[in-house]
């Protein structure tokens, strides 16, 4: 078992109205894309986003990408944001 780390970018932005909406995104995952209300749900959205795009790639047998800022080991790891 390995383990990735994907870098992810979360931008605020605006709704049309005005209210406040965080977009995120990983630039390693192309289309990998998703938002939230708030910062740690745009977080969230796209730890899970990471997740299916990931689990699609291997049920294709496709390689998962490992540049634009990811890490892979050799190893199970657990990173801890803060």
């Amino acid at each position: 078992m390995k383990s990735y780390v994907f870098k992810v970018v979360i931008e605020p932005d605006k709704f049309e109205d005005g209210r406040e909406a965080w977009q995120a995104h990983c630039p390693a995952l192309k289309g990998c894309r998703t938002w939230g209300h708030t910062r740690d749900e745009a977080m969230a959205n796209i730890r899970d986003a990471i997740d299916l795009y990931v689990q699609d790639l291997l049920e294709a047998g496709e390689p998962i990408p490992v540049d634009q800022g990811t890490i892979e080991l050799p190893e199970p790891a657990v990173v801890v944001n803060v």
